[in-house]
């Protein structure tokens, strides 16, 4: 079949402009990569099998076929420095845009996409160094960290399937633009205490249609971006909004909005909700799995984040109490980790950084985690400590 037009631009994409012909199984799985729809000239070429496109946008668990799996080309030190740059950019622009939406004015697309160039970059060389520094940033307004968070969090999930690189600089410019309509919204609604009315409600729920706006006047973003901001607040179940679609009517850029969103959510403290452990928050969505959340999708998102996310407080079968600073993929359980506390609760000078992989406990034995601890335990507030 002749594909004559993209649902994106051409510029960016491996594809010639003037079109192509899809000839291989290989040429059709490298197109689902990239694309949603595409229009093919069916005067130049036959028309698509449907099935067969079906099974190769969706396979078997309802996810795409992913390419090539990425790896780690930095270690965490290696790539801390950049990640640091890249982390204090990208939370600056969040403010600015979101400044800007409030004052009237129209974002910069390409303010945008060179930051979230830096973004995915980041996170391929090495994932671990960006959600140790976003752990560690000052929460000082939700809105701002929670753009970078999500924007940090959509982009590990398309890596973890193996997305193509354009798909994961949509991606995260999907996280870090998916609540921009809520600068449209007044935000004493966000920060109220009692229930909402019908219209209050029906005024937050406008978010999504505000940032579709808002992208759509600034020419931001492709497919994917608009599909995350319009499908974030859908559900597995159809009892989403604003559309209530259910199950695989969702787009996959909506569902993977979804759980970045309600993530981040999850471990943020809010005046009217305290955060809650990184690891309960991933406990919290696996057991909404097949009802909120895709339960294919769900397990790839806790395989790209771990049993106990880059960033956790927790304690150790010794007593001793840290930080996990990255994530050892061979043993999911044994992390590496910052120590802060001794087993009598006092603070290391200087911290130590220990691999639980290698690392034993007085009789020889294995060092675990024995608890993931909710923030401020022990008293301990990351960004407090100055560990970047």
């Amino acid at each position: 079949m002749f594909v004559s037009r993209l649902d994106r631009d051409w510029v960016g994409t491996p594809f010639p402009f003037q079109g192509f012909f899809i000839e291989t199984d290989a040429q059709l799985e490298l197109l689902a990569a990239w694309c949603t729809s595409v229009f093919v000239d069916v005067e130049r070429g036959p028309g698509p099998d449907p099935q067969a496109v079906e099974a190769l946008e969706t396979g078997p668990s309802g996810l795409p076929r992913g390419g090539k799996p990425w790896v780690d080309t930095a270690d965490l030190l290696e790539e801390l420095p950049r990640a640091l740059a890249v982390r204090d950019e990208v939370h600056a622009l969040a403010s600015r845009l979101i400044g800007d939406v409030r004052e009237g004015r129209q974002l910069s697309g390409a303010e945008v996409r060179e930051a979230m160039e830096h973004m995915v970059g980041s996170l391929l060389r090495n994932a671990d160094a960006m959600f140790w520094l976003v752990g560690l940033m000052k929460r000082d307004d939700y809105a701002y960290s929670h753009a970078v968070n999500c924007s940090a969090l959509a982009t590990a999930l398309g890596r973890q399937l193996a997305l193509p690189r354009e798909v994961l600089v949509e991606l995260a410019t999907g996280g870090l633009l998916l609540d921009i309509g809520k600068a449209r919204v007044p935000e004493t609604l966000f920060n109220h205490h009692r229930p909402l009315s019908t219209e209050g409600r029906r005024r937050i729920q406008s978010h999504v249609e505000e940032g579709l706006r808002t992208i759509e006047a600034a020419g931001i973003g492709g497919t994917w971006v608009r599909e995350m901001i319009a499908g974030h607040h859908e559900r597995h179940d159809g009892g989403g909004y604003p559309r209530g679609q259910k199950g695989l009517e969702i787009p996959l850029a909506g569902r993977i909005g979804a759980l970045a969103d309600t993530y981040d959510a999850l471990t943020s403290s809010r005046p009217h909700k305290r955060a809650v452990s990184r690891h309960e928050a991933l406990q919290t969505i696996y057991r909404a799995g097949n009802q909120l959340f895709q339960g294919e999708l769900v397990e790839q998102f806790m395989q790209a984040l771990g049993v106990y996310p880059t960033g956790s407080l927790v304690e150790l079968s010794t007593g001793q109490v840290g930080i996990v600073m990255a994530q050892n993929q061979a043993r999911r359980l044994r992390p590496r980790v910052m120590l802060l506390l001794t087993a009598d609760k006092e603070r290391y000078q200087p911290f130590r950084d220990v691999d639980l992989m290698t690392v034993a406990d007085e009789r020889g034995g294995p060092v675990t985690i024995v608890a993931a601890l909710e923030p401020g335990a022990y008293g301990l507030n990351p960004s407090d400590l100055y560990l970047t």
